[in-house]
């Protein structure tokens, strides 16, 4: 959790989860496709992580580590992300994506037996309960769950958590925006939403579609972030849609009391157009909020 300076009504967030998707990392350091740089762009949302001097819960990574699931895309994962969360002093959540491989991602990355079996998990982050579910289907692109993960799903969620749940999974519920992405949904949705209605599920967090979008599912906000690797152009025709090298992010989640935000950050070190530097900070926090007012709101 971060310790920042507040002036407004509301307090400082009870928990911050910094949300990731889609690097699809390759061995060797390949380029994706032979033109993306995915290792350089995962460094590059890694260094604004931390430069942001936040003390995140944890770091949510939504599936889709590495593009072939190999064994060395992973150990690279490992070599860049784990020194980064030593130093903040936070969790990996690492959550399986279509274009993993299950059984290498167990033995490179989460230090398990191999196996085939669901990657499905829960953390704690101090009441606040973070459950991954895999909702990958071996050897296909599109997304499914199991009658056995769906009942572990319901036995988890039968006890509700102090701050509530919070849902984390490759394959988003929510419609896509580009049409031929609904052949690689989760297909059967109906049957999470039966688990998931009336429960602690506070929101869902996904990725699979390389770009940022908001929706709604079993009442419940549902946020995917953008991907790493590379995003989808929304601005052309919706059958034209197709990947672009811009607009990738990440997501930055607060969990309040009674409210969850998620704010979008975009990938790159740009040019600042103003500033408000930590002597203005010092200079507010010494004023009263009637001074404040003045100082800050008031149009000059």
């Amino acid at each position: 959790m971060t310790s920042d300076v507040r002036f407004g009504q509301y307090p400082a967030p009870d928990r911050v989860i910094v949300h990731l998707s889609d690097p699809h990392l390759l061995a060797d350091g390949r380029r994706l496709y032979d033109a993306v740089d995915v290792q350089a762009n995962l460094e590059q949302a890694l260094r604004q992580i931390e430069r942001m001097q936040l003390r995140p819960d944890a770091m949510v990574f939504t599936g889709d580590l590495a593009d072939l699931g190999e064994a060395d895309a992973y150990r690279r994962l490992r070599e860049r992300v784990e020194p980064v969360a030593e130093r903040l002093g936070t969790t990996i959540v690492w959550l399986m994506g279509n274009h993993d491989e299950r059984s290498v991602m167990r033995t490179e990355l989460l230090d398990l037996p191999a196996g085939e079996q669901p990657l499905d998990a829960v953390w704690d982050f101090g009441g606040l309960r973070v459950i991954g579910l895999d909702s990958t289907v071996p050897g296909w692109h599109h997304g499914e769950l199991e009658d056995s993960q769906l009942e572990w799903l319901e036995s988890v969620l039968a006890t509700a958590a102090p701050l509530g749940s919070i849902l984390a999974m490759h394959h988003p519920p929510v419609p896509s925006s580009i049409p031929f992405f609904d052949i690689l949904e989760l297909r059967d949705q109906h049957r999470l939403e039966a688990v998931l209605r009336g429960t602690d599920v506070r929101a869902i967090l996904g990725g699979h579609l390389h770009y940022s979008t908001s929706s709604t599912f079993a009442g419940i906000p549902v946020q995917v972030a953008s991907a790493s690797c590379y995003s989808m152009n929304l601005s052309l025709p919706s059958v034209e849609v197709n990947g672009m090298f811009g607009g990738q992010s990440f997501n930055l989640v607060h969990v309040y009391d009674d409210r969850i935000t998620h704010s979008t950050v975009p990938l790159g070190d740009y040019t600042t157009a103003d500033t408000f530097s930590a002597a203005f900070v010092d200079r507010m926090a010494a004023l009263s909020p009637a001074e404040r007012l003045e100082a800050f709101s008031r149009k000059r």
